[in-house]
C-alpha cells in the first residue's frame, strides 16, 4: 500500500504533495514502483496534530481521489476518520476506508461502510493523535491490542460487514512507546490468528529512527529510515503479514523481491515458503480490495 499524503504537516512528507498535481503524479509513480493499493489522506495524524474540519479535509483530497481512481488502475483507499469524507470518497470510486480510530471516532462511519460495501481497515490507537504519545501504557501490549482488534472484527461482522471485507492494523506508533512498537513488530504474526488480512504501517516511524540511533550511534537520515522500513518489511513478510503501508514503495518492493530470491532454499522455509507466499499475499490484497465494487 503506497502512501499519498495530501497534507502540509504529516510527520514525514508533509507539504511535498499538498499540490493536487504533485499528489496525483506521486500516486502514479508509486503504482509504477509496485504499489498494489494507494492510500490517500488529507489530515495528519502525527502526535499532537490538530483535527481538521470536514470541508478542509475534503478540499485537500477530493481532486486527488477523483484523478487517482480514474488513472491509477489499482484500488484506492481513503485514510480518514470522518464519515462524510469517507462517503464522498466512496462515491468517487474509492474501495477501502482506512480509519485510524477503528471506525469508532465517527458514529456514522460504520453505516457508511455498510451502505457503500467498501472494504474497511480498522486500526488500534490508544487515545487520540493529540494525547496518544503522552504516556502510553499496557499490561501486555500484544494481547491487549489483539483483543481490541478481535472485538472490532466481531462487531463489524455482527453489524453486517462481510468478513472478507475486513482488514486490521495494530497501529505502530499510535499510542505506543518504543518498546511497545518493537514488541508488536516482533510478534506481528500473532495477529494473523484474527483470520483477516493484517496491515502494518511502520514506514519511517520514530521507532526505526530510535533503533538506528541506539544501534548505529548516529541520528537517522530519511535514507536510513527508508532502509529500516524496507528491512522491517522483509521481517514482516517472513512472518506472513499481507499488507505493508509504506512511503518508499520502490525500495520496499525491491527489498522484498531480493529477500525471497537471495536464498531460495531458506525462503521456501520462511513463512511456509516465502517464494510461494508472496504471490498469495498479492492475491490476498487484491481479494480484500475487490470486495467493494466501484461506484
Amino acid at each position: 500500500m503506497g502512501i499519498v499524503n495530501v497534507t502540509p504537516d504529516s510527520f514525514s512528507d508533509g507539504g511535498r504533495y499538498a499540490d493536487i498535481q504533485a499528489a496525483v503524479a506521486h500516486g502514479l509513480s508509486l503504482v509504477a514502483e509496485g504499489a498494489d493499493i494507494l492510500d490517500i489522506g488529507g489530515e495528519s495524524t502525527r502526535p499532537f496534530s490538530a483535527a481538521l474540519s470536514v470541508d478542509e479535509e475534503w478540499s485537500r483530497v477530493s481532486s486527488v481521489v477523483r484523478q487517482l481512481v480514474e488513472q491509477s488502475g489499482v484500488p484506492v483507499s481513503i485514510d480518514t476518520s470522518k464519515a462524510i469524507v469517507a462517503a464522498r470518497a466512496v462515491e468517487l470510486g474509492v474501495e477501502i476506508i482506512n480509519d485510524v480510530t477503528g471506525l469508532s471516532g465517527d458514529a456514522d462511519m460504520l453505516r457508511v461502510a455498510l451502505d457503500s460495501g467498501a472494504g474497511v481497515c480498522a486500526m488500534h490507537m490508544q487515545g487520540t493523535p493529540q494525547t496518544m504519545q503522552v504516556a502510553p501504557a499496557y499490561g501486555d501490549a500484544v494481547s491487549e491490542i489483539y483483543a481490541y482488534l478481535a472485538e472490532r472484527r466481531d462487531q463489524f461482522v455482527a453489524s453486517g460487514i462481510a468478513h472478507e471485507k475486513i482488514c486490521l492494523d495494530p497501529g505502530i506508533g499510535f499510542g505506543k512507546t518504543h518498546a511497545h512498537n518493537l514488541e508488536l513488530m516482533t510478534h506481528a504474526s500473532r495477529f494473523l490468528d484474527l483470520g483477516v488480512p493484517i496491515l502494518i504501517g511502520h514506514s519511517r516511524k520514530g521507532y526505526i529512527g530510535k533503533t538506528i540511533e541506539l544501534n548505529c550511534g548516529h541520528k537517522a537520515t530519511q535514507s536510513d529510515l527508508d532502509g529500516g522500513t524496507a528491512g522491517a518489511a522483509c521481517g514482516l513478510a517472513a512472518q506472513g503479514i499481507q499488507i505493508v503501508r509504506v512511503h518508499a514503495v520502490g525500495l520496499v518492493t525491491s527489498a522484498l523481491e531480493l529477500f525471497c530470491t537471495h536464498d531460495r532454499r531458506e525462503c521456501r522455509e520462511l513463512s511456509n515458503g516465502c517464494r510461494q507466499e508472496l504471490p498469495d499475499k498479492k492475491r490476498a490484497c487484491d481479494a480484500f480490495a475487490s470486495q467493494a465494487p466501484l461506484t
